[in-house]
């Protein structure tokens, strides 16, 4: 049976793992402050402090909605999920540059509105995604609200990225990060397939790049974030990497099929 080169396991590795550089490993330093935006440690502690206060409170809402909590209050869930939302709105106007209440924003966002908030399709047949808590929004609350989402994640990103491949970044960064690349490339991955639904038709604010974006764009840019959450931690969004890109898929079956021929001894044309 022939052996498979160096050359050999690096092209593989590149079709599981297109954008991984072996010569920029990730630095973690836990000597960092925890936030590069929030240096005093004494602020830092206070918001976030704030911050796992409305999580706890949307925590204990879903699990009351999953039946696992008795109810505490008669204000229905999404009342008060409104509410954590305008706590959570009244932080990130405090702290603009604090990334990790913008991404937990974003997620509370999806989980009011629904993760297929960027397109109108006429049905979802096959698509498993979770009951929006509030189906009464506008076309044009929808609108709004999308852009908050994608800029929510897209801040937290571009805020925490490092300007470097070697420029080393707190623990807490690196999760923040990892989490804000993975829910985006849930979120563009999930959108892509209502796109590809016969009659779909996005839901994008017109000065937005996503709004002249096709399903393969949606599906490339949830590759390249999930393999950036990978990168940052995530190994289920590592995974997802290939898998939800399309040009990865079919060089993935492509190599597949030439050392299938290879090791059974047939040729390659």
């Amino acid at each position: 049976m022939p052996s498979l080169t160096q050359h050999d396991i690096f092209v593989l590795e590149k079709i599981n793992d297109p954008e991984a550089s072996p010569e920029a490993p990730l630095l973690i330093d836990s000597s960092l402050p925890k936030d590069p935006n929030v240096l005093e440690n004494a602020l830092y502690q206070k918001v976030s402090s704030l911050e796992r206060s409305i999580i706890a409170s949307i925590q204990e809402i879903e699990l009351q909605i999953a039946g696992l909590k008795p109810l505490t209050s008669q204000a229905p869930p999404l009342s008060r999920y409104l509410i954590c939302v305008q706590s959570l709105d009244g932080l990130i106007q405090e702290y603009p540059k604090y990334a990790s209440a913008r991404n937990n924003r974003a997620q509370a966002l999806r989980r009011i509105y629904g993760d297929g908030i960027l397109v109108k399709s006429i049905e979802a047949a096959g698509i498993e995604e979770a009951v929006p808590l509030d189906t009464s929004a506008s076309e044009e609350q929808l609108v709004d609200i999308s852009s908050t989402i994608l800029t929510d994640l897209s801040t937290a990103i571009s805020i925490l990225t490092p300007r470097t491949p070697y420029m080393p970044l707190s623990p807490q960064s690196v999760k923040t990060l990892s989490q804000a690349h993975t829910q985006r490339g849930a979120f563009y991955h999930l959108n892509a397939k209502r796109l590809s639904l016969k009659g779909a038709e996005l839901r994008i604010d017109s000065s937005r790049e996503e709004a002249g974006w096709r399903t393969v764009d949606f599906e490339e840019h949830a590759s390249r974030d999930f393999m950036m959450g990978g990168r940052y931690g995530n190994e289920i969004a590592k995974a997802l990497a290939v898998s939800a890109n399309p040009t990865a898929k079919l060089c993935g079956e492509m190599v597949r099929e030439a050392m299938r021929k290879e090791y059974a001894g047939g040729q390659v044309l």
